[in-house]
């Protein structure tokens, strides 16, 4: 494991580290029955071999990881849903095997708690006894939870439209709150100034490389879970995309240790408000503009400007994948058929249903393909 906990970003160029690990080093084989014999009991942390956690130390953990990755049926055509609804959330999916990866379940609600718990972790472990971040909601009450956790205090800048939910929701778990007039950009600055002043880590996105590494779990998961075989598309809705990049990052470890094959292709989607991934990868760009006068009420979707542009596009160019938005209203309705079958989603999640049956129509999924839609967040956290 290469990288320094007190890093930000690399000095030679500014641009975002990341974690190599020695996979040479390491029996894929003998680590995939480790990983076997671990079960979901141990949450991420049964990936620990290739997390940024030594041998013989501990993570600050609250159980995070081990979410289910769960078949979507139309309600009312088998399994347990039912639903007076004739619409069904595979409306317009036929032919697919659809799944959602279903990160509502971690402690906090959301998938932050991956990164954020890897980030402690390795933080705390390093000496480090302060944090901030700036939060469009809830990577600011995961980090006020895992800081909490840790004994440590932790300042969460949020933009002043966040749901007032979220503030309480960060403020319960012992974050304090600061509250800035603008969008998530400027609590991004305002909270390297406060960094700057008093020493605090900052676990922006992508300003310290360990949330990337709790992050890619969640793909660790999806392979294990389908037998290690990898799934052919996965849609993701993007923000700083973290989660995407973190995904790109552990297909290619595990396929560095043999343990998996073939290739997954990666789709980002954006709220139509903002979305300057899908502007970038349709002009053929490798870094996207700021996104000016962005507007959705996706709030993790509201990044004007992704510090990690260029290892989005990257992932989606490499992969075969693509980008594409979709409105508000598409997603809201999506998350209320999610819900109507089970399935408790954010606006962000419902995201990616309404961008699934986008891809298919177009005909960017294939029948007999295996897809995975991301659910990033339980539909209570706002």
């Amino acid at each position: 494991m290469e990288a320094v906990s007190g890093a930000a970003l690399c000095p030679a160029c500014a641009k975002p580290l990341l974690v190599r690990h020695d996979l040479s080093r390491l029996d894929g084989a003998a680590l995939q029955e480790i990983w076997e014999r671990r079960g979901c009991d141990q949450g991420m942390w049964r990936f620990r071999e290739i997390m940024p956690l030594r041998e013989g130390e501990e993570p600050v953990t609250l159980g995070e990881g081990a979410t289910p990755l769960l078949p979507l049926r139309r309600p009312g055509a088998g399994g347990s849903c039912r639903s007076t609804s004739a619409r069904g959330p595979d409306a317009g999916l036929d032919g697919l095997t659809l799944y959602v990866k279903d990160e509502g379940r971690n402690p906090t609600g959301s998938f932050k708690d991956r990164g954020l718990s890897a980030a402690v972790t390795r933080a705390t472990l390093d000496g480090v006894t302060r944090f901030v971040i700036p939060s469009a909601g809830n990577a600011g009450v995961s980090l006020a939870t895992y800081a909490g956790r840790a004994g440590l205090p932790a300042r969460v800048y949020l933009p002043v439209d966040t749901p007032v939910q979220v503030e309480r929701r960060t403020r319960a778990a012992g974050g304090e709150v600061r509250q800035v007039e603008g969008l998530i950009t400027d609590c991004g600055a305002a909270a390297r100034r406060y960094a700057r002043r008093t020493g605090a880590f900052d676990v922006s996105t992508l300003r310290e490389p360990y949330r990337i590494e709790g992050k890619k779990t969640m793909m660790l998961e999806i392979v294990q879970a389908l037998g290690w075989r990898v799934p052919d598309a996965i849609v993701y809705p993007t923000g700083g995309g973290t989660g995407l990049i973190g995904s790109w990052k552990a297909l290619a470890e595990l396929e560095a240790l043999g343990i998996a094959t073939g290739s997954t292709r990666m789709y980002a989607v954006q709220a139509d408000g903002c979305a300057p991934i899908v502007r970038a990868f349709r002009e053929g760009r490798p870094e996207a503009e700021v996104w000016e006068e962005p507007e959705t009420s996706a709030y993790g979707l509201r990044v004007p400007a992704a510090l990690g542009d260029f290892l989005i596009l990257r992932a989606l160019t490499e992969s075969g994948g693509g980008a594409l938005a979709v409105t508000d209203e598409e997603a809201r309705l999506a998350a209320a058929e999610l819900g109507r079958a089970g399935i408790s989603a954010s606006i962000e999640g419902g995201a990616t249903l309404a961008a699934a049956r986008q891809l298919r129509k177009e005909g960017s999924l294939a029948d007999g393909e295996a897809v995975v839609l991301f659910n990033t967040a339980h539909a209570l956290v706002y």
